[in-house]
């Protein structure tokens, strides 16, 4: 006896227009903090993390003009993949482009949480970027699939600049060592760094980290030319960020609300 199909998402005008007022907002306050530190708004990407809120909540972002979104874990939204596939299916650009808005046709998806060994090639398969690669044999195993699939996959690499054992990511001083390393790896294109810094309720507490890793950043930038991305900031955080240099800016709570479930870091 065949599954039933998997519902659709259907999100209610009342959300669709809840959440665009919430980017909205977003958007102007990132334009904003852009004039002070003197950057052009265009420089700064705004992500949605929708990981731990449903796939409503995804298409509502979407249809409220969002494209680039953030999820933490590969089964998550492999479930949200299969509400979604009805909706958004294929590349991110169609055959014949981006919509007539110049936006892509369907959500670009970031995986920014830590990638398990076995779960490399279902991630592959998911997502149109990884965001916190931090180990050779992860990307190793990252390149294979990503061969075998004929694609070429954009990755941040995740630094470790605290203490705290709940962050994932690379000690800063393995950086230089693992980089030598990605670089046979045609299948990888390496675009810059990521990190979390410490928790904390006053947001100047990060800037030190976001300095540490923009100038880790600038430090190996002459030598690899597509190395530019800075995926720093999140809601409680990400103005400091941007003054600091962020290209990304990844947002949750300030998008979506509060999260549903227990979580020890919010975004």
């Amino acid at each position: 006896m065949e599954a039933p199909p998997t519902p659709l998402p259907v999100p209610s005008a009342e959300l669709i227009a809840e959440i665009g007022e919430n980017l909205a907002a977003l958007r102007k306050r990132i334009a904003e903090v852009c004039d002070r530190a003197r950057r052009c708004p265009s420089t700064v990407e705004l992500m949605a993390v929708s990981k731990v809120h449903p796939a409503e909540a995804l298409v509502a972002a979407f249809q409220a003009g969002q494209r680039l979104f953030g999820e933490n874990r590969v089964q998550e939204f492999a479930a949200k993949r299969e509400a979604l596939a009805a909706y958004y299916s294929g590349p991110a650009v169609s055959a014949s482009g981006p919509d007539e808005a110049g936006k892509p046709t369907r959500p670009i998806m970031h995986l920014i949480g830590p990638l398990q060994s076995n779960k490399t090639t279902k991630a592959a398969e998911l997502f149109d970027a990884m965001d916190s690669l931090d180990s050779l044999k992860i990307a190793q195993r990252l390149n294979s699939t990503a061969a075998a699939l004929g694609k070429v996959i954009p990755v941040l690499i995740e630094v470790k600049l605290s203490h705290e054992e709940t962050k994932h990511g690379l000690p800063p001083e393995e950086l230089g060592s693992l980089l030598a390393s990605l670089a046979p790896l045609e299948n990888l294109r390496v675009s810059g760094l990521m990190t979390v810094p410490p928790l904390d309720e006053a947001p100047e507490a990060a800037r030190p980290y976001f300095r540490q890793l923009r100038e880790l950043r600038d430090a190996h930038a002459k030598q690899y030319q597509s190395f530019t991305e800075l995926s720093m900031g999140m809601s409680g955080d990400f103005e400091v960020a941007i003054e600091e240099g962020s290209t990304c800016v990844r947002i949750g709570t300030a998008i979506f609300g509060r999260r549903t479930v227990p979580s020890a870091e919010p975004v």
